[in-house]
């Protein structure tokens, strides 16, 4: 039995974007509409079981409706750049799944399924329409349901003539008169002012349609009359709009729509793209070249799996070993489970199993691990040392990471797994993990004959492709930026995440019955001003209190009631007292069970610290990412965020702990790459850049700046590093969008540098097809020429922005480096803890705290010469909180 399934593209993409987090791969693509996309599909796939599957979209701007009404959809608020972006990527997910998707000029996608749920209905054939307009109701048939979306995509109500007559009292044809009577402010739908959904149920209850409710204008009463005999002709028109067009003339045939299923290798592709991880694994897809190609590399291979017997051949085979493999698996390096080493020369693969290389019988090869003059080559050995460190086992002396390289040989590419990068280079294959191991639930390490081979192909396409990538880096000019710094820089971030820092449990308990406190004393807060209890964290029960009881204005709806997100609070907030009060209690529960409680589980029993984990490749931009946890986002905005930095202590008696944090990186990187006089004057003249950027965008004296004013300096300043749209700064500064647009022209009218480093950028990047930082970091910009506005645009966005905060992140990361230096030269005790974005942190003993207090700030000063003065700010104190 056939069964179709129609979904409107343009509404079901624009639910998902709003009812979505924001959400971006490595790239710096937006994704969260696909997200949402991809899983509504993905729903329909497995429940609904299609023999034929349709996506439509609009096609321009102009329909048939603009000839009789000009100003239909005219109120439309223009589409965010950041949901505009993301359109062609769900095209490209459809072609990957498979399913069909039509649009055509001049008509909008309810027209083709409208047109589509006639033929089924011709058909006799059951069809699924799947969208968040109302409007698609008019469709439902004894063949046709209709299923409009709520809570954003991951729920759907079906409607069937006999739900819409339940619900509204209505047949499915007078879905047009309700909408001709009240009209639809979305599609700016006049109908008749002031008769709303209630009124027009009424009105076509006892009359039937709009033309009768005008043929009984004499039986209506008061100023409703009056309204209704002002505007018959928006009433008929507002219908006429209304009424989907089911007359299309379609060029594709139905046999276009058929489903045959999705092809799970160009799935992959386009998830490994979006970096869906989770989906992939999800639906079992494959992450790298095909096993069979895998199987008949490993036959070519000499494998040797070592026992206690075969260890002299090994060693004996050491020196001329520089291919190395550590297999730990888990995605936590401090609790990773080691499997084994594979140890490959140009003739033969050694692999030692876990339980041997820790043995004492294994003396030699540890030796030779640790021996910082034995040169190694490896994948991932900043993960390698840290899982072998936990089991007393030193990893010294890596002379070549095979990932890093691919990292900055190209940071946006996601298949930077050994698997991905011998597909690339054509050096063989090797199999993905997940078809070794399995994954999930189903991950089972197999026998060590298949281990074995496994680890060995490994070993075996790291020495291969070491020279390639060495070629490659020379030709791109980041040799020097892979040698002395990235490569260096993975060896001290492996031992500041063993060195791990001391973080008091009694401390963060303590504070989380303080927070405990402040949360209930929130709670009775709320309480005073709503009048009432009731459940705060139930937005049905916040919404009725808000909107229902409080009578506040309704900013934003749901299919399930009011919204109360973020940023209906934040809008909501000059209204009542009680909106300052919920912000403050979300904020502490987020407080209390992420990160008090969350550190709490983290505290390693062993050592007492909290080890995190850096992880290098991963930001396009070239910024270190922290995992396991994150201590990138510890909140400090609120006092009682900050407070949590009081559980981070030295590890020894009597030390304290110091931090320098850099001031305004970014903005003084723009200075010096853009040679804008104004930014540069301000710099080196030490002058709030954000009252100078009021100044010069007001036209104001310093004394006429006022703190409003230097908020949205504040906010374009750092708007214009991240490459912010109108859109952007409008929801960051809650001002419409042309305003947004019309500051974002200010600022570059005053600071006419940056917009011609804006300008000279995107012209370089269009030649060249990447953007570099001042150390030479490369970012590609395919899409940069690409013919679609919104893939341009981004590329254009990321062009202006990722050398500025490249930069800054390579200072950073340079400043690391001569940091561990120095320290080692002068054979100072103290010790690197963590980087917090701009941020080091140091524990250091008394007696060096005058020379660390200099010492810091004149590395990271003096880290690279600029234009403009780097400034480092250093504190200490005898916790991390008291450095600020």
């Amino acid at each position: 039995m056939d069964k179709w399934i129609l979904i409107d593209g343009n509404s079901i993409a624009n639910r998902a974007f709003y009812a979505m987090p924001p959400l971006t791969n490595s790239a710096g693509l937006h994704t969260n509409a696909v997200y949402g996309f991809t899983t509504m599909l993905l729903k329909l796939l497995e429940e609904e079981k299609p023999t034929h599957m349709l996506v439509a979209f609009d096609a321009g701007k102009v329909t048939f409706r603009h000839e009789g009404y000009g100003d239909y959809k005219g109120g439309r608020q223009k589409t965010p750049p950041e949901l505009s972006e993301q359109f062609p990527l769900i095209k490209e997910l459809l072609q990957a799944f498979g399913i069909a998707q039509f649009e055509l000029s001049g008509f909008e996608a309810d027209d083709i399924i409208g047109t589509l749920t006639r033929m089924a209905d011709e058909a006799g054939v059951e069809a699924l329409v799947v969208s968040g307009d109302k409007d698609m109701l008019q469709l439902a048939s004894d063949k046709v349901t209709i299923a409009l979306t709520r809570k954003g995509v991951s729920e759907v109500e079906l409607y069937t003539p006999e739900a819409i007559g339940e619900k509204y009292g209505l047949s499915p044809a007078q879905i047009i008169d309700l909408k001709g009577l009240m009209g639809d402010s979305s599609d700016n739908i006049p109908g008749i002012p002031g008769v709303g959904e209630k009124t027009a149920l009424k009105m076509l209850h006892e009359f039937g349609s709009v033309e009768d409710v005008l043929a009984n204008i004499d039986s209506l009463k008061g100023k409703m009359k009056e309204k209704v005999e002002q505007h018959q002709e928006d009433a008929i028109m507002s219908k006429k709009l209304a009424t989907i067009y089911r007359e299309v003339p379609l060029e594709q045939g139905i046999e276009e729509i058929v489903y045959e299923g999705y092809d799970k290798g160009q799935l992959s592709e386009a998830f490994r793209k979006l970096e869906f991880k989770s989906l992939m694994e999800r639906l079992d897809l494959p992450s790298g070249g095909p096993a069979q190609e895998g199987a008949s590399e490993a036959a070519e291979l000499q494998v040797v799996s070592v026992d206690k017997d075969k260890l002299g051949d090994l060693e004996a085979k050491l020196d001329q070993v520089k291919s190395i493999y550590v297999e730990a698996v888990g995605e936590n390096p401090h609790h990773a489970e080691l499997l084994g080493i594979a140890f490959a020369s140009e003739e033969t693969i050694y692999v030692v199993p876990a339980e041997l290389i820790s043995s004492s019988e294994a003396v030699r090869i540890l030796e030779w691990l640790q021996d910082d003059t034995k040169e190694k080559y490896g994948y991932d050995m900043h993960k390698a040392a840290l899982a072998l460190s936990w089991r007393g086992i030193e990893l010294s002396g890596t002379a070549f990471d095979v990932h890093l390289a691919a990292y900055l040989l190209d940071p946006t590419d996601t298949s930077q797994t050994l698997s991905g990068l011998t597909h690339r280079y054509g050096i063989g294959a090797v199999q993905a993990d997940e078809e070794v191991y399995g994954k999930g639930a189903k991950f089972k390490v197999p026998d060590s004959e298949i281990l074995h081979r496994h680890l060995a192909r490994k070993a075996d396409a790291i020495r291969k492709l070491v020279p390639l990538q060495q070629e490659e880096l020379e030709k791109s000019g980041m040799h020097k930026l892979f040698y002395e710094l990235e490569l260096p820089l993975s060896t001290i971030l492996a031992g500041m995440e063993k060195q791990g820092i001391t973080v008091q449990s009694d401390t963060l308990k303590q504070l989380g019955q303080e927070i405990e406190s402040k949360i209930t004393a929130s709670m009775n807060e709320v309480y005073k001003h709503a009048g009432m209890e009731f459940n705060i964290s139930s937005p049905k029960q916040l919404g009725e209190v808000l909107f229902d009881k409080l009578g506040l204005p309704v900013i934003k709806k749901t299919k399930t009631g009011y919204s109360t997100d973020a940023d209906v609070l934040d809008k909501l907030e000059p209204y009542h007292e009680i909106i300052p009060s919920i912000l403050h209690y979300r904020q502490l529960t987020k407080l209390q069970s992420t990160y008090v409680e969350g550190l709490l589980k983290e505290i390693r029993k062993e050592t007492g610290k909290v080890h995190t984990y850096y992880r290098q490749t991963i930001a396009a931009t070239g910024r270190l990412s922290s995992q396991f946890p994150n201590l990138q986002n510890i909140p400090i905005r609120l006092e009682e965020g900050r407070k949590i930095r009081k559980a981070f202590v030295p590890s020894n008696e009597g030390w304290y702990i110091l931090a320098a944090d850099y001031s305004q990186i970014e903005l003084r990187v723009l200075a010096h790459i853009s040679g804008d006089e104004g930014l540069k004057d301000a710099f080196i003249h030490d002058l709030d850049i954000h009252t100078k950027t009021a100044m010069d965008v007001f036209g104001v004296a310093a004394d006429q700046v006022d703190s409003n004013m230097r908020r949205q300096a504040k906010a374009v300043n750092f708007g214009i590093v991240y490459g912010i749209s109108d859109f952007g700064l409008s929801q960051n500064l809650n001002i419409t969008r042309k305003e947004a647009g019309q500051f974002i022209e200010q600022y570059f009218a005053a600071f006419q540098g940056v917009r011609k480093y804006m300008d000279d950028i995107v012209l370089q990047a269009r030649e060249d097809g990447y953007v570099t930082t001042l150390l030479e970091r490369r970012r590609y910009l395919p899409e940069i020429k690409a013919s679609n506005f919104n893939l341009r645009s981004f590329a254009e966005r990321t062009a202006m922005n990722t050398p500025i905060q490249g930069t800054a992140a390579d200072i950073i990361k340079l400043a690391m480096v001569k940091m561990d230096e120095q320290l080692r030269e002068r054979g100072l005790q103290s010790r690197m803890l963590l980087q917090v974005h701009d941020e080091l942190v140091f524990e250091v003993p008394e007696e060096e705290l005058e020379t660390m207090k200099k010492l810091v700030p004149d590395v990271m000063e003096s880290a690279i010469e600029l234009d403009v003065p780097l400034k480092a700010d250093v504190n200490y104190g005898v916790n991390w909180y008291e450095t600020k």
